[in-house]
């Protein structure tokens, strides 16, 4: 085994890269894909149909559930809550679980609400305790119930002043038809 399970972590995916960490009270079913150098905490569930990258962390509480596509290093903060069925019932199951992708580089905030069927852009940010019910372009940051647009943000976190620079690190950035990108 390449990765590191605690005692009392159940996991039956054989599908888990190295040197990942999976923390107690966690349990991954047989279909899940976890990449390499993970961090999954204690009370984390992660069912059948889930990939998730390389560099993830996934902080306690968090279900990840059918659907759910995580690219790499996305950051998903404590007890976030994803759903995968927009017309829940009980014992009545749809063909197909919607898919949520959250893109490289992302970072949902802790007890943030993600609706299932959006996007998460790359290096989105998405504030603790929103709601998400729609998609999220890159480099955007996003909060409230419901979530709403807030600012332009760098690929470091940071937020982009009027010119859409880093003060931080001093990237530039342009929008061209409404989408945000680092100037070459």
């Amino acid at each position: 085994m390449s990765y590191f399970k605690h005692p009392n972590a159940i996991v039956e995916s054989s599908k888990i890269g190295e040197n990942t960490r999976i923390w107690a009270f966690a349990h991954v079913l047989p279909g899940a894909v976890i990449g390499s150098n993970c961090n999954v905490n204690d009370h984390t569930f992660i069912e059948n149909d889930v990939l998730i990258g390389n560099n993830v962390t996934v902080k306690s509480g968090v279900y990840i559930w059918d659907g759910v596509r995580i690219e790499d290093n996305v950051f998903i903060g404590p007890n976030v809550t994803f759903t995968n069925d927009l017309k829940p019932r009980s014992k009545q199951y749809p063909e197909k679980f919607e898919e949520t992708i959250i893109e490289e580089w992302a970072s949902v905030g802790a007890n943030a609400t993600i609706i299932a069927g959006i996007r998460i852009g790359k290096y989105a940010m998405i504030g603790a305790g929103s709601v998400l019910t729609k998609d999220v372009p890159n480099n955007t940051l996003w909060f409230g119930n419901p979530a709403k647009f807030k600012k332009y943000i760098c690929n470091c976190g940071e937020n982009l002043d009027d010119n859409l620079m880093c003060k931080k690190c001093l990237k530039e950035y342009e929008l061209i038809n409404n989408k945000i990108g680092e100037k070459l």
